[in-house]
């Protein structure tokens, strides 16, 4: 049957939003961003927006869910699916099949899998309590918790995902919960990848002409309105420049350290990747060092082959 949706994934620094954007261009469709911090207006350069990119013989491809919340704000894995399936019903009822880009693996998932208990709310107070534990000790408490019709579910890699799953564990231990209901959706999914030693020369490059273009002088921006410990939260380059301009580390220590840890990232992000196939999610992998035109047509036969 003919997919409800294209995805395109990969890691950081991969040619994830070229690609779409060529394919939307060629299909005459729209673009729905899964990128959890693009979702920031004036976070540019530290989210790697690339606004050119969106624009293809003098045509700029309709994008969705980039810029629409304010520097400071809150993003949650629910609002996303909300915000995802409203864009995803408005460019279906146009007749067109939407694209969705991004490499936060755990967005893509949430919608591909109808993960149904993002919904529960967050519980402050039990956060912070929890935030003082390792992850081991996490582990613990989790696996001391009655069974749940959320247990056998639940991610428990990493201090992050264990500190929901035990939110979530324990909200429905005392709370009925009804699940929202949403599309089930057909995807066809492409993945892209490079040589890692590739992946790691495109992130210092990258990361190099962010810096060059403002990034450190964006983060000052930002700092008038939002906090150090606020902007943290918000990725490891809002991060890495505020400990800079605390003076924790010099400009060399900052170029060094963030560019090792976004390669660290970078890794983590196929991890999920392939997490996500073990799942049971096919994804076809293309080389990333293809010319743009040769990615293009691999994906169109690939659509038509699913659409027979």
């Amino acid at each position: 049957m003919k997919p409800t949706i294209i995805v395109i994934l990969g890691p950081t620094a991969s040619g994830k939003t070229r690609l779409a954007a060529h394919l939307a261009d060629t299909l005459q469709t729209e673009i729905i961003s899964a990128d959890s911090r693009q979702v920031y207006c004036d976070m540019n350069l530290g989210t790697g927006k690339d606004y050119a990119e969106y624009l293809i013989d003098e045509h700029t491809i309709p994008t969705h869910l980039i810029d629409i919340k304010q520097a400071g704000e809150r993003y949650h894995i629910d609002e996303f699916r909300k915000d995802f399936f409203t864009a995803y019903e408005r460019i279906c009822a146009k007749g067109k099949t939407p694209i969705l880009c991004g490499g936060t693996g755990l967005y893509i998932d949430s919608v591909l899998r109808n993960f149904e208990y993002t919904s529960v709310p967050v519980d402050s107070e039990l956060r912070g309590k929890l935030l003082t534990h390792t992850h081991e000790e996490l582990l613990e408490i989790f696996s001391q918790m009655p069974t749940t019709t959320y247990t056998s579910l639940a991610d428990t890699t990493t201090v992050k995902r264990l500190v929901r799953a035990i939110e979530i564990n324990t909200f429905l231990r005392t709370n009925t919960f009804v699940p929202r209901m949403y599309p089930t959706l057909r995807p066809i999914v492409f993945g892209l990848d490079l040589p890692i030693t590739i992946r790691r020369e495109n992130i210092a490059q990258r990361l190099q002409q962010r810096l060059q273009h403002g990034l450190i002088e964006e983060v000052q921006e930002l700092r008038a309105i939002i906090s150090d410990d606020q902007l943290e939260y918000y990725g490891l380059e809002y991060k890495f420049v505020t400990w800079h301009l605390q003076g924790k580390i010099s400009f060399m220590e900052l170029q060094q350290k963030l560019t090792t840890a976004i390669q660290q990232f970078a890794k983590r992000q196929m991890t999920y990747f392939r997490k996500m196939e073990r799942d049971g999610l096919p994804i076809h992998w293309m080389n990333a060092t293809l010319p743009i035109n040769e990615q293009i047509e691999l994906a169109k036969q690939f659509i038509e082959l699913k659409s027979d």
